[in-house]
Parts: C-alpha cells; sequence; structure tokens
C-alpha cells in the first residue's frame, strides 16, 4: 500500500486535512486559525500517552503556549464542560484541540461554545430555536483530531452532554460548533483496542444506516451514508483483526467522518434509545448502538423493507433483501464479538418505562422512519435486554 494513497485535502462539510502523519500539520491548523494559546483537551486515557505529548511538544516548537485539560468522563457531564471552561480562562487560551474519542471531541467543542457564554449550558439544548440564544461572537475556533473511527463528532455541529442532575442526555447545538479544521490520521487510531475498534466502528455504522433509513430528503446525505456503509463493510473486519492495518484504518475513519456528515439527514429509534440507556447506565455510546441495531431494523421493518434491499444490492450480499441484509448485521455483530443481548453487559429491565419515556422525547426520535411511541421503545428495549428478536 502506498502511504500516500490516503493523503487528501477536503473542504465538506467542512476543512480536513487526511492521510497517514497529517498529526504534523497541528500546529500550522491552530496557526491559520489565530490560535496563540491553544487548551489541548482529550480523554483521561490519552493525556499521558506519546501520540498526546509529542502534539503538545509540536505546538510548543511551533511557539504556540499549549495547554491541557483531560478531566472528562466518557459520557462527558456539565460539571465537566464547566471545569474546561474553567481552564480555558484561567490559561487564557484562544482556542481549542480536541484530541480523542468522541468524550474528548464533544467535550472540545462544548468548551469552545461555552467560554464566550453568560448561560448556563443547558439553555442551548437543541430544542426548537434555542441555538439563537448562543452568543456566537464569543466562541472560539477548535481544531478536531479524532483517534476513533465511530463518532463522527469532528464533522458535528453538536455534542451529546449528560445532564447529571436529571441523569439525561442533552443534545447542545450550534452551527459554529463545527470544528474549523479536522485532521484525519489513521496512525492514530493504531493502538485502538479490538473491542473499542469493533464498538466504534458500529457506532459509525449506525449513523450511516440510520441516515440512510430516515425519511428526511436528503440525497446527498443518503448518497454518503451508503457508501459509508460499504466501506465498513469492508474495512471494520480488517481493523478489527489487525489494528496496525493502515489502510483499514484510514477507510474506517474516513467512514466514521462520512457517517456523522451524513446523519444531518436525521438519526433514529437506536440513538433514541442509545441516549437515556447511556445517561442511566453510564454505558458506552458505540457498544449500546451496535447492540440495539438489529432490534430497532426489525421494529422499523414494514418502512424500511425496500430500502435496505437496495442497500443490499449495492453490498454485493448474497441475499439482497431486508432478512439477507438482518442477517449480515447478526454474522458481523458476532465475528466482532459484540454481545447479543443488553443483559450480558449488565443492563436490566427495572427502568423499562422511564427509558420507553425519555425514547420517544429524546431529538433523535424525530428522525425513525416510523413515529414510535413511549411502549413500543419499551418493548424494543426489553428485547434488547434479553435477545429476543
Amino acid at each position: 500500500m502506498e502511504l500516500n494513497q490516503f493523503t487528501a485535502n477536503w473542504h465538506y462539510p467542512t476543512a480536513i486535512r487526511a492521510g497517514i502523519g497529517r498529526i504534523e500539520d497541528l500546529p500550522a491548523a491552530c496557526q491559520e486559525l489565530g490560535m496563540t494559546s491553544p487548551l489541548l483537551i482529550t480523554d483521561p486515557g490519552l493525556a499521558d500517552l506519546p501520540m498526546v505529548q509529542t502534539a503538545l511538544i509540536n505546538c510548543q516548537k511551533a511557539g504556540l503556549k499549549c495547554g491541557i485539560f483531560s478531566q472528562i468522563k466518557g459520557n462527558p457531564t456539565g460539571d465537566n464542560i464547566s471545569d474546561g471552561v474553567r481552564a480555558f480562562k484561567g490559561g487564557e487560551h484562544d482556542g481549542v484541540i480536541a484530541f480523542g474519542g468522541g468524550s474528548a471531541l464533544d467535550a472540545g467543542k462544548a468548551v469552545a461554545l461555552m467560554v464566550g457564554q453568560d448561560r448556563p449550558i443547558w439553555d442551548f439544548d437543541d430544542v426548537g430555536d434555542n441555538w439563537l440564544k448562543v452568543n456566537a461572537a464569543g466562541m472560539v475556533p477548535v481544531v478536531a483530531v479524532p483517534t476513533t473511527s465511530g463518532t463522527g463528532s469532528e464533522v458535528g455541529r453538536a455534542s451529546v452532554i449528560t445532564d447529571s442532575n436529571n441523569h439525561i442526555k442533552r443534545i447542545i447545538f450550534h452551527p459554529n460548533m463545527l470544528p474549523a479544521i479536522v485532521i484525519l490520521d489513521p496512525q492514530l487510531s493504531v493502538g485502538l483496542p479490538a473491542k473499542l475498534t469493533a464498538a466504534t466502528g458500529l457506532d459509525a455504522l449506525s449513523h450511516a444506516l440510520e441516515a440512510y433509513c430516515a425519511n428526511g430528503y436528503h440525497p446527498m446525505a443518503e448518497g454518503i451514508a451508503l457508501e459509508g456503509i460499504r466501506l465498513i463493510k469492508e474495512y471494520l473486519p480488517r481493523a478489527v483483526e489487525d489494528g496496525c492495518d493502515l489502510e483499514a484504518r484510514a477507510q474506517m475513519m474516513t467512514a466514521s467522518t462520512m457517517g456523522s456528515t451524513a446523519f444531518q439527514r436525521g438519526l433514529g429509534g437506536m440513538h433514541a434509545l442509545a441516549h437515556p440507556i447511556g445517561a442511566l447506565y453510564d454505558s458506552h455510546h458505540g457498544l449500546l448502538n451496535a447492540i440495539l441495531m438489529p432490534y430497532v431494523l426489525k421494529a422499523n421493518r414494514s418502512a424500511i423493507e425496500a430500502k435496505l434491499t437496495r442497500l443490499s444490492r449495492y453490498l454485493a450480499l448474497e441475499d439482497a433483501d431486508f432478512d439477507g441484509f438482518l442477517e449480515w448485521i447478526l454474522t458481523l455483530r458476532k465475528q466482532l464479538d459484540i454481545p447479543h443481548s443488553l443483559g450480558e453487559i449488565g443492563i436490566d429491565a427495572d427502568r423499562v418505562v422511564e427509558i420507553g419515556a425519555m425514547a420517544e422525547q429524546d431529538p433523535s426520535a424525530g428522525g425513525n422512519p416510523i413515529m414510535l411511541n413511549a411502549q413500543q421503545y419499551a418493548d424494543i428495549f426489553l428485547s434488547a435486554v434479553h435477545g429476543d428478536l
């Protein structure tokens, strides 16, 4: 494989610098955005690793006064964002480098939003026209550097933040939360363990698949979702089997970005359920989507059968119909060692009524091909808990 095969500069949906070794562009990207003192926000598990320390050193060598903040949870909370804002202001920073998995990217974007606001973060919950309350002039620029291939938060205009007091995940949105520059360097994902590679990869699949199945009219997003799913089919098993397969890592990083770009069209029941389950049980978001996937597909069958038949043909599945697609999903999950039920990861049915009600109200539910009510979401959740497909 030629190492330069995956090197490119894209300008959709934002400025993206893709390729092996492109992390070396980080100091120049910060300078291009006028940063002199960026705050690097990362996952606690990454903070002391060579990739982050090297990035800090390179920024400092380029004359940037670069600080670091890593006190965030796997499901970042409002308190984590407040702490990040204090670190930003205390260090007199002027921009954010969001470096890591989905939690770091979401936290970094939320901090960049909140440093210029005088309202609480929950005022910007993605409901109605709340985003108009944002003082956009107070926001600071973000360079996003993903180290996983799942959330696609690097090209998202929102952050998912847990409201710990109310045990709910809220989507904080503003169009300017889209990072100004993204660096996609597959070398940064090489150290990701196989189980996390699988879970994050299926998170990317959930984004592309729900976007493809959503009812909203957005043919461009539908086309991006279609190709993103094909890339995941071809390269996710390879990335899980051999974490040093740079071609697979590069293609999965691109597919993750494509999934997030596509879900401008909408998401659906997988995310509507994963958000409250994640908030109540503090579970890994990508793994939840991976487990929920076949149960939600089955519930939506009447509305998506024709779409999945078309998708199955594009993927060259042996049985190009709904059943063939569902069987591919189940086989892929088994191949990647994804649990079949929520019960296998310690989630019980004690809060089924609460989860059904929260799922019905989740913003992602609006994109589901069928408008499901709280009882229907509760029924899907119960099936997923017990593994009854």
